[in-house]
């Protein structure tokens, strides 16, 4: 199921999927989240929205990444991964976009059920 989640502090929609996704994955503000990416990306020489600098910081917190896979690469969504997936934390990217499943709930600012994951990061002891 969808939860309408957003942790920018004023409310805003501004390209910020990763760090949404970042907050809501380790239980944190998104100020602190928008920190430890953006001190990735100065540290990396790359920018924040890079997947391999966001993804960097929730490797840092215990997180490993995995292909979704792809028996029906066209057809398998966000929702379909929230219900095969009942149980622990889950980002799932696109390559244009990010957002964070918990406990079988979509966190996301938009209704981002539809989209089609080729990535997920999770924890092995969720």
């Amino acid at each position: 199921m969808w939860i309408e989640t957003n942790p920018n502090p004023t409310g805003r929609k501004v390209g910020d999927c990763a760090v949404r996704a970042v907050a809501v994955a380790l239980g944190v503000d998104w100020e602190t989240a928008y920190s430890m990416i953006a001190i990735n990306g100065y540290a990396m020489g790359d920018m924040p929205s890079s997947n391999s600098v966001w993804g960097a910081v929730l490797r840092q917190n215990g997180f490993y990444r995995s292909s979704v896979p792809d028996s029906c690469p066209d057809c398998y969504t966000f929702a379909d991964f929230a219900r095969d997936n009942p149980h622990g934390v889950f980002v799932l990217g696109t390559g244009a976009h990010v957002a964070t499943i918990v406990d079988g709930n979509l966190y996301d600012a938009w209704d981002s059920s539809n989209e089609v994951p080729q990535f997920v990061w999770y924890r092995k002891d969720d």
